[in-house]
């Protein structure tokens, strides 16, 4: 595996705002950045030899040690209390932005139990991603697998580790990463964004201001992208719709996305402390967490046993051909038989649990920035228009003749990343901003601070879902820069509902129902914002708004 120089530093200023409509931080001073670097191929025995070596390939022959490497403290236990007290665990975005600016492009950080080298040049990343290995880590949610130990249930790859995370990987990929398996459920995403869009066609009828054709509604859309975003999920993974954009919705659904949300918001103190412990003393914040998840899974075995009895009563298995129905992700997986019923339960709970929040957040965000950018949402618009003409009716032909489109989720994903760290543990020594980092040391790329950052993205500020077009991003193919969009991981370990999260998104802000009467968001609304001002965002164990935007929709 080819190596990266380590010879060169650049030594940048950091550039202030630039009059755009994204919220933005505080100029900082500027950093030294230098080239990322593989320390030492082959076996780690011996640490004088080892870190011998990396200072051979250093800046003027001298890599610097992990000690001293930048850090916001080295006690965690007065950092933990230092978070609590000034609520940093909601505000851990800007905490990292402002660390950042302070102490250059890579400092330590350890609070409570938890330790990690920080990042956020793409040039760095692309050096973790050579040095993951086959079976690459992630932080592991001691939460939640704490939660699966006590209760006794199987873990999902999001929770695995070694050969039998990728064993299990393998199997869910064929299922819900490749071509083939796309083309199968994107016929379903298609049906609820149309059955979402004529809801909202509706309301704007018999609830907006205006007469005729002009009316006008303006609301907070995030309880109905909820429901979208649950009613997509189900209909893709257990191949049934539930009904949540009836008129009286279930109870059952609506505490289903209440758990999901009390699960996120639980997650981050329980990070830094022993669940065990809080386990063992009834800490309310313990047991509201397993509360939360014990409704999850309640949720997910109701369904998954009404998919059961209705796989087995009918003909033996088989794999889904042409013009057949298809059974969704959980019918496809016990039909093949490749996973224990344990293991495919772990899994397909966990695409549920992560599939909500992590749709609709995002939504809420595209259609508040395509609102007070107005030109941007003209130009979408066109691009969308012209393609569905192209299209033949065809959804999947729709969305690939519309980059822009895709664009504006990356863009999107840029400035509010749904998770904001990504992780990995290097199984080598590598050289990162000329520090030497040991192999088994956490490393998270930051990517709220990434993707504002005026050395990583021209004018960052700004909302602008060209500049992921293809001919600007061929300008810019110097090393690293493919780790620019982080939004759903990288590697073999990368976010397994990915390309549910994608086409839901997509296919929501630009849907059509049929040749005869078109039911797109973009095609039949025009999209403004009450206040253009920044939004103020907060992190449960995603990036949220802390107050839902309010989107005007007028019919075009």
């Amino acid at each position: 595996m080819r190596s990266l120089p380590l010879g060169l530093a650049v030594c940048v200023g950091a550039r202030g705002p630039s009059g755009s409509r994204v919220s933005g931080a505080a100029p900082g001073r500027g950093f030294c950045a230098t080239a990322a670097g593989t320390v030492v191929e082959g076996k780690l025995d011996g640490r004088k030899g080892v870190l011998k070596e990396i200072r051979k390939k250093g800046v003027g022959g001298q890599v610097r040690s992990f000690e001293e490497i930048p850090h916001t403290g080295r006690n965690g236990w007065i950092n933990l209390l230092k978070f609590w007290r000034e609520n940093r665990f909601q505000q851990l975005h800007k905490h990292m932005e402002r660390t950042f600016h302070a102490l250059g492009p890579i400092y330590r950080e350890k609070v409570g139990t938890l330790s990690s080298v920080n990042i956020l040049m793409p040039a760095d990343v692309s050096e973790l991603f050579k040095s993951e290995g086959l079976h690459p880590r992630r932080m592991t949610l001691q939460p939640w697998a704490t939660h699966r130990e006590i209760r006794k249930h199987s873990k999902g790859v999001f929770l695995k580790n070694g050969e039998e995370w990728r064993t299990d990987r393998l199997q869910l990929n064929k299922e819900v990463m490749m071509s083939a398996a796309i083309k199968r459920f994107l016929p379903l995403l298609d049906e609820v964004a149309k059955d979402f869009c004529g809801m909202l066609q509706a309301r704007v009828e018999t609830e907006g201001r205006g007469e005729g054709g002009r009316r006008t509604l303006t609301m907070d859309p995030s309880p109905d992208l909820f429901r979208f975003a649950l009613e997509a999920s189900c209909h893709v993974i257990y191949g049934e719709r539930i009904g949540l954009f009836s008129s009286s919705p279930s109870l059952e659904s609506q505490k289903f996305i209440w758990a999901v949300e009390r699960m996120l918001t639980t997650t981050p103190p329980l990070l830094y402390l022993p669940p065990r412990l809080l386990l063992r003393i009834g800490a309310p914040l313990w047991t509201q967490h397993a509360t939360a998840w014990d409704h999850i899974f309640s949720h997910a075995e109701a369904r998954i046993q009404k998919a059961y009895q209705r796989l087995t009563s009918s003909p033996g298995p088989k794999a889904v051909a042409a013009g057949e129905q298809y059974t969704g992700v959980l019918g496809q997986l016990m039909e093949k038989g490749k996973l224990s019923s344990d293991v495919i339960k772990a899994n397909v709970t966990e695409l549920m649990a992560g599939g909500v929040d992590t749709t609709a957040v995002p939504l809420q965000f595209a259609l508040f920035e395509l609102g007070r950018n107005p030109e941007v949402q003209e130009q979408v618009r066109q691009q969308v228009r012209m393609s569905w003409a192209q299209s033949g009716g065809d959804p999947q032909k729709a969305l690939q003749g519309a980059p822009l489109l895709k664009g504006t989720m990356k863009e999107v994903l840029r400035l509010y990343p749904v998770g904001i760290t990504v992780q990995r543990y290097p199984v080598k020594d590598i050289v990162l901003q000329n520090y030497h980092i040991p192999a088994g040391t956490m490393v998270q790329a930051c990517l709220y601070p990434m993707g504002r950052n005026a050395q990583v993205f021209e004018e960052p500020l700004r909302f602008d879902p060209g500049r992921w077009s293809s001919s600007r991003e061929d300008g810019r193919r110097e090393e690293g820069t493919g780790f620019r969009s982080l939004a759903f991981g990288f590697g073999a370990r990368q976010c397994v509902g990915r390309r549910i999260a994608e086409n839901e998104i997509q296919l929501l802000l630009m849907h059509v129902s049929d040749s005869r009467h078109e039911r797109a968001i973009l095609l039949s609304f025009h999209l403004s914002v009450p206040s253009s001002e920044d939004l103020r965002t907060t992190v449960t164990l995603i990036l949220q708004p802390e107050t839902q935007p309010k989107i005007t929709f007028s019919k075009i």
